[in-house]
């Protein structure tokens, strides 16, 4: 008998969501370790270095992917150039980040937009919950694009790289 690890492959246009491989670490180090990127995201902290990019490609590789689901997003020319993650629970929830190089290019939505397809096939949910920290209007444009509307709720949440848990974070829900 033979054991196979199968993650999940998603392809849009320009894109492709796959999980990560330990040949990734310098590539997210790289690009998460830019306080502009990471200080927008709970989870990354500042500075984020080679050892933070193994251990959470690790922690992607482990995950159960019928409750996680972390991909890096690569682009089909420029490689590696950021991540998107889903927590499986009543509500899942989305979260995702792109490298300062490839802002302003439409990637962050169309790999939202992969993703959100993803969901409602694989797991079968129709309603997904996402924030952005409220200085952070361009990820919600990004939202917005990708069909999510506003809840009207601000919830306060950790930013490891600010150092803070109190970072004002505008909600937002998509349903299929």
């Amino acid at each position: 008998m033979c054991a196979v690890d199968v993650t999940s492959v998603i392809s849009t246009d320009r894109l492709i969501l796959r999980g990560p491989v330990m040949s990734d670490a310098p590539t997210i180090a790289s690009l998460a370790n830019d306080l502009s990127v990471a200080a927008m995201t709970g989870t990354i902290p500042h500075p984020y270095g080679l050892t933070d990019a193994e251990t959470f490609i690790a922690r992607a590789q482990a995950c159960d992917w019928k409750s996680e689901a972390n991909w890096v997003i690569e682009h089909q020319t420029f490689g590696v150039l950021g991540g998107l993650g889903l927590k499986r629970s009543v509500r899942p929830e989305l979260g995702y980040w792109i490298g300062r190089p490839y802002w302003n290019r439409g990637y962050a939505t169309e790999a939202v937009r992969a993703a959100l397809r993803w969901v409602t096939r694989d797991w079968r949910k129709s309603v997904i919950v996402a924030g952005h920290f409220a200085d952070n209007s361009a990820s919600g444009q990004v939202l917005c694009k990708a069909g999510f509307l506003y809840t009207g709720d601000i919830e306060h949440r950790p930013s490891a790289a600010r150092g803070r848990d109190d970072v004002p974070t505008r909600m937002m829900v998509w349903l299929a």
